[in-house]
């Protein structure tokens, strides 16, 4: 199906209480860490972390799931993005996150999912570049979705929107 729609917002990724899923950026131990792997293992409490022990570790590419404990979501799905010049093929990696992730969230009959901008933070992911390779990834397995209407980008800063919302018209 096609009919799932596609967004980007300027936010807080660990604050989307109208989507049944939020992505955590993870390291591959899945423990809290700075940025988004932070933000979201802070507003979700220490139930989070307990739980991904037994996840963990991920390579990357890879998206498992957990329950949201205190976040306003039913559900966290947890990406190893690539390293930028580090791991490769990075494009193909990242693209992964994205594909796995909506996959994941589809075969839970999740209905909506929030993104953050994965491996742009500490992992070195150029923002044009990462904002090109997860809306294409997005809008490839769009088609094959069955429960997934909404997928929407949550970006940190204006900068990131921009090249998202750049994206998405290119693209979407």
């Amino acid at each position: 199906m096609t009919d799932v729609k596609v967004e980007c917002v300027r936010g807080n990724i660990a604050s989307q209480p109208d989507v049944d899923a939020v992505v955590n950026a993870a390291n591959a131990s899945l423990l809290p860490g700075s940025g988004v792997a932070g933000a979201i293992h802070d507003a979700a409490g220490p139930g989070l972390a307990e739980e991904c022990r037994s996840l963990a570790p991920i390579h990357p590419g890879q998206a498992v799931i957990s329950s949201g404990h205190s976040l306003p979501n039913d559900h966290v799905i947890h990406c190893l993005g690539p390293v930028y010049g580090v791991d490769e093929p990075s494009e193909e990696l990242l693209a992964d996150c994205y594909r796995n992730a909506l996959l994941l969230a589809d075969r839970k009959g999740l209905a909506s999912v929030a993104f953050p901008a994965i491996s742009t933070g500490v992992f070195g992911y150029p923002i044009a570049e990462a904002a090109r390779v997860a809306v294409r990834s997005v809008i490839n397995v769009r088609p094959t979705l069955t429960s997934v209407r909404l997928v929407r980008f949550v970006l940190f800063s204006e900068q990131d929107l921009s090249e998202f919302r750049d994206a998405i018209e290119a693209y979407g």
